[in-house]
């Protein structure tokens, strides 16, 4: 077991029957759509988020088991996820994700756009039958959010003059946003206090923002199979990240590399040099585990469980990953 999945031991049997559930969710109905979605769902992703959404269930309904209403959050919470990964990989390109082929290097961009659409649109449907309003509310707000984050980001490629600000914006629009709104939502269903559900929207923003500064950061620390994709490959294509915003600050020269779009050879190599001669890596360290910390801080209003520890351990090893 790894280090991650052992971290969900209280509801290691909800996200067996999760998996099951997502394949049939999507139907057969279209072999291609179904193919693909077997491929995704198969490509066994650390289902962090959907982890959260049953943790924080099981953490808020200690009395009495989850709902049916709480699985199928669970669920529509790894689709939206699913469905803003095949999009993004065919924005950036990527041949691999996860160290398997991405949808659209399998059966090509349209296919792999109308895929995306599909998922977002059968995550839709399921959500609609939550008979929740406002539960519906926040995770299309999500669906939103994700969709702002790319623009966001793609606006913002070789942008050397963004600040650290409007980076945490995008961090939250593109992965933050998901986990906040789902906790939050999770929340909801138990039907806790109206302060209980904003503290877990908080451990959810928190926790992404956290979980995001940790991925950047592993662009420039970890090896290209660990990765699944190239290291520096975010710089490459211009998405400038927390280690590169901070190293800016230091290593004037660098903007120069970025300016330019690495256009020379080499200018690469020296700017993934210059970060790593800088503090830039240490500073996005501290703003992860800051962020961390605050996260776990907003947990401190639920009662003691085995979920509750559970959430606390994610957060922790989020930040182990660095190490």
């Amino acid at each position: 077991m790894t280090p991650a999945t052992s971290l969900f031991t209280p509801v290691e049997a909800d996200l067996r029957l999760l998996a099951d559930n997502l394949k049939q969710l999507v139907g057969n109905r279209h072999p291609i759509l179904f193919a693909a979605a077997e491929h995704l769902f198969g490509a066994g992703g650390k289902r962090i988020r959907p982890a959260i959404v049953l943790l924080i269930s099981r953490a808020t309904m200690l009395e009495q088991d989850i709902t049916p209403r709480h699985r199928r959050l669970a669920e529509i919470t790894e689709m939206i996820h699913t469905a803003s990964l095949v999009h993004d990989d065919v924005v950036d390109e990527s041949d691999v994700r996860r160290g398997v082929p991405t949808v659209h290097s399998l059966f090509g961009n349209r296919i792999a756009i109308l895929a995306g659409d599909f998922l977002f649109a059968q995550s839709s449907w399921y959500l609609a039958n939550l008979d929740n309003l406002e539960v519906v509310k926040l995770l299309s707000e999500v669906i939103m959010d994700l969709a702002t984050g790319e623009i966001q980001q793609g606006l913002n490629r070789f942008d050397a003059g963004i600040s650290i600000e409007t980076y945490l914006q995008k961090s939250y629009y593109k992965t933050a946003s998901l986990i906040a709104n789902s906790s939050k939502a999770a929340g909801l269903l138990s039907e806790v206090s109206r302060e209980t559900v904003e503290h877990l929207y908080s451990y959810g923003r928190h926790f992404g923002i956290a979980f995001q500064i940790v991925d950047d950061i592993l662009d420039f620390t970890s090896t290209t199979d660990t990765l699944g994709k190239p290291v520096g490959s975010d710089l490459k294509s211009g998405n400038l990240t927390a280690p590169v915003l901070f190293a800016l600050a230091e290593k004037p020269s660098l903007e120069v590399l970025i300016d330019r779009e690495f256009a020379q050879e080499g200018d690469l190599e020296q700017a993934l040099a210059l970060i790593q001669d800088s503090q830039g890596i240490h500073k996005a360290r501290e703003l992860a585990a800051h962020h961390a910390k605050l996260a776990i801080e907003h947990l401190a209003v639920l009662p003691p469980s085995e979920s509750h520890q559970a959430l606390i351990n994610i957060a922790e090893y989020t930040l182990s990953r660095l190490y």
